[in-house]
């Protein structure tokens, strides 16, 4: 099977994701708001707390929409935590409870005073870096230094994170389709790294596209790249679709059923050549997809 016809299943397969209603998600939530001020602050926090069971993420983001009333942006502009802390004190998410989300207001309420979001990130962009990692770095350093009981959100490259849902976040405001909203104009979707979650591990091994079998920032670039040889313009665009085939379970990768529910069976390897276990964060030969289109 040709590299040509990889990226051809691909586009195949995120073509038949592109539209509002093609998976439940929570940017879905996000959507209902239509003020970009609103969005900015919906998504980082619908982000922020994407991990565990998608109907919990979806429980949980709609229990703070509650908290946060009509405009979100306003209330984390106008948020005072002497008065206001009491009503998050019962809010848990897993392991997030209503500490941290305060926290993070505060870390949000310092950004808006900036301008917004993304002006708070781009003080720390280089547009001629190769990808955001810097300015991820940045971004989470000075938000830990706001407050510390929002370090969680705040993940950073340099410690190995993958730092899923600031990925996540980005995506959906840097890209621009039928499902992300495109708000921020500054950066290039060239730039972004994929969220790397459990299903976008499993189908990004299974198709090849990177050389690590442990999850942290070297297999979300490793992935990413592979990706930005399909499409160097924008390599993030797949992940939606990567990652809703893996939510599906349609990805067979290391088990029985192997890519015969797959719709991008034929161009993956469903289980691996060697399938004595490496040691965790060993590289493994690379079949990365050339750079041809």
């Amino acid at each position: 099977m040709s590299h040509v016809s990889v990226k051809d299943r691909l586009d195949t397969l995120y073509a038949s994701f592109n539209c509002v209603d093609s998976a439940t998600d929570p940017i879905h939530i996000v959507r209902r708001f239509a003020d970009p001020a609103d969005r900015e602050v919906v998504g980082f926090c619908a982000s922020a707390l994407a991990f565990g069971r998608v109907a919990s993420v979806l429980q949980s983001v709609e229990r703070l929409l509650v908290l946060l009333g009509p405009s979100p942006a306003r209330f984390v502009r106008d948020f005072e935590p002497r008065l206001k802390r009491a009503a998050f004190s019962g809010f848990v998410h897993r392991w997030t409870r209503g500490d941290n989300l305060v926290a993070l207001i505060i870390a949000m309420q310092q950004m808006l005073r900036r301008g917004s979001i993304e002006a708070y990130f781009l003080d720390g962009y280089d547009e001629g870096a190769p990808d955001v990692s810097a300015a991820l770095e940045s971004f989470s350093n000075r938000a830990r230094a706001i407050d510390q009981k929002a370090a969680y959100f705040f993940s950073r490259p340099s410690s190995g994170a993958a730092c899923k849902r600031l990925n996540l976040f980005l995506r959906w405001m840097v890209r621009k389709d039928a499902v992300d909203f495109g708000l921020w104009t500054k950066v290039a979707p060239a730039k972004l790294v994929i969220p790397l979650d459990t299903h976008v591990i499993r189908v990004g091994r299974c198709l090849r596209l990177t050389r690590y079998t442990s999850p942290g920032w070297k297999m979300a670039a490793d992935i990413t790249e592979s990706l930005r040889q399909i499409d160097p313009v924008d390599p993030v665009k797949y992940d939606f679709s990567l990652c809703h085939l893996g939510m599906a379970d349609q990805c067979g990768f290391n088990r029985e059923q192997g890519d015969s529910l797959c719709p991008l069976g034929g161009v993956c390897r469903p289980h691996p050549r060697d399938a004595r276990r490496r040691a965790v964060g060993t590289p493994r030969a690379s079949a990365r997809p050339s750079a041809r289109r």
